[in-house]
């Protein structure tokens, strides 16, 4: 288990502990079952990005904020070597956290590399009205918001506030890589 995958098991943890729900209550806000949410407090199992956006709607955070605290001194400067990377067990959806959460400021900045072929689907928004801008660095993606449907190539970019169910599917015979700003309301 990496630090990252031991950092989010006891954030996860925390998190829950401080709204005061066991896990039977988590399980029921989530749909995810106890003994899967125990086996991922307990650094057991990794999560998915499936799950993760459920936890993350669970306890009303954006992404970026369930990966790591939203609080204290941001640096300015996070050089490459410093920015975690997660990887999606379920599809190999890789997430590198270029700027992530952090006290002071709304907007997080993520890369995502999706493998060809791969979709990672999310049944809702963490947060309501979270703003999105997204721009296809390279491959194909297919980016659904609802019931609209968007083809993106290289150097396209999609603005967007997230109100609905959505996924991102790695279309081409190449991985999609994209970079993605989210910014809190």
């Amino acid at each position: 288990m990496t630090n990252l995958e031991q950092d989010l098991a006891r954030r996860l943890t925390e998190l829950r502990r401080a709204r005061g729900w066991p896990l039977e209550e988590l399980a029921e806000k989530t749909g995810i079952s106890r003994a899967t949410l125990s086996r991922i407090e307990r650094g057991d199992t990794s999560p998915t990005a499936n799950v993760l956006g459920r936890l993350a709607g669970a306890f009303g955070l954006s992404m970026a904020e369930l990966f790591g605290a939203a609080s204290g001194l941001a640096e300015r400067h996070i050089p490459r070597a410093s920015q975690t990377i997660w990887k999606d067990p379920e599809t190999g959806f890789q997430r590198r956290a270029l700027t992530p959460a952090a006290g002071g400021y709304r907007g997080s900045v993520i890369e995502g590399c999706l493998p060809a072929g791969a979709t990672v689907a999310y049944a809702a928004p963490p947060i309501p009205d979270l703003e999105h801008h997204l721009v296809l660095l390279e491959g194909s993606l297919r980016f659904t918001l609802g019931p609209d449907i968007y083809e993106l190539a290289p150097g396209d970019a999609l603005r967007f506030h997230l109100n609905a169910s959505n996924s991102y599917h790695a279309s081409g015979d190449a991985p999609a890589r994209y970079i993605l700003t989210v910014i809190t309301p």
